[in-house]
């Protein structure tokens, strides 16, 4: 099983900060989603080539997550 880990997605919008595409996924893979969001003001000064009036970014996980198992009560 591949280990949990986060990625930073970069967004295309239009006027208005509307309309919101994935333009593409940063390369780079964060250990914590606090280190993800301290690489956001960077990562969108590194990818202003994305053709669209406006830019953003959001992190997200990726890799293998396990759902919790939660006990349900047995109908009798």
């Amino acid at each position: 099983m591949e280990p949990l880990f986060y990625v930073m997605a970069i967004m295309g919008c239009a006027d208005g900060n509307v309309q919101c595409t994935e333009a593409r996924i940063v390369p780079t893979h964060y250990a914590s989603m606090a280190q993800c969001r301290a690489a956001l003001p960077d990562q969108l000064a590194r990818n202003t080539d994305v053709p669209y009036p406006m830019i953003g970014a959001a992190c997200r996980t990726a890799g293998a997550q396990i759902a919790a198992a939660t006990p349900r009560a047995r109908a009798l």
